[in-house]
């Protein structure tokens, strides 16, 4: 999903009756206390049958549109009932020429509307607020990247320093220790040796990352990049990179789930 698009897409769409837009913020956050017993089930009932009553004078053509939408939107739902997160948000018409429906991590006010255009506030809004996001965490040799977009990861990537070849390889799956340090003591002293030797190195290496972070920079359209990690790391690392920082945060959180570093990094 690219948000950009979507909303440059819908901005310049409008029609007129019998053919009508449907646009809908539904609030299923479980943790908002008007949800606790599952009332968004009851607003979206009642959202969906005031349009019906709203449209018994109307011509025919038009209920059977919004017949069609209600129907996609209540077998969206059904389909999503057991990933649903804290909102949901469909575009929709009944010809069918307009279809946006997902679900997000981000609460909404409820809203329904049946309208010539979209109502977009409450997407910008989110999107102002939570754009494209590239979070680079740092730990010596080992570099996780999040894309993220409206408070969900999108795509996770990771990076670890081949020590014997000197190259950044790019591998799939979380972070792994290593395991060839050894045990007790004599791991320690690798550790301790292998840490020297970053240090030593760090600023050659993390040069020869950089590029592939602005990159992916680029790639993926991050309008925000935050830089996670021991502060004298990030520092080298975005002294390296040509895209520009938005913000760091000095805390050691590569092992700790995506969610969480976003939330973190976003303020939740």
């Amino acid at each position: 999903m690219d948000i950009k698009k979507v909303l440059n897409q819908l901005e310049h769409y409008q029609t007129e009756a019998p053919n009508r837009v449907f646009s809908m913020y539904l609030n299923t956050d479980p943790s908002d206390q008007d949800q606790q017993g599952g009332e968004w089930k009851i607003h979206l009932k009642n959202g969906l049958n005031n349009f019906e009553t709203y449209l018994q004078d109307d011509s025919s053509e038009e209920k059977r549109n919004f017949w069609a939408v209600k129907d996609k939107v209540e077998n969206f739902i059904e389909e999503n009932r057991l990933n649903l997160k804290k909102s949901v948000i469909i575009f929709a018409t009944g010809e069918g020429d307009v279809w946006f429906a997902d679900t997000l991590q981000m609460p909404v006010e409820t809203e329904f509307h049946w309208e010539d255009e979209p109502v977009l506030g409450q997407l910008k809004q989110l999107h102002e607020t939570f754009p494209k996001t590239g979070i680079i965490l740092t730990q010596k040799d080992h570099i996780k990247i999040i894309d993220a977009e409206l408070g969900t990861v999108k795509d996770t990537v990771f990076y670890e320093l081949d020590l014997n070849t000197e190259d950044w390889r790019q591998h799939q799956g979380p972070h792994q220790a290593d395991s060839n340090l050894g045990s007790g003591g004599a791991k320690s002293s690798k550790k301790d040796e292998l840490d020297q030797r970053f240090e030593e190195n760090r600023s050659r290496w993390y040069k020869s990352i950089a590029p592939k972070l602005d990159k992916l920079a680029k790639d993926y359209e991050w309008a925000e990049i935050y830089m996670v990690g021991d502060s004298d790391e990030v520092d080298e690392l975005e002294a390296n990179m040509n895209k520009s920082v938005t913000g760091e945060i000095n805390k050691n959180l590569l092992d700790s789930d995506e969610m969480s570093v976003l939330n973190e990094v976003k303020g939740q």
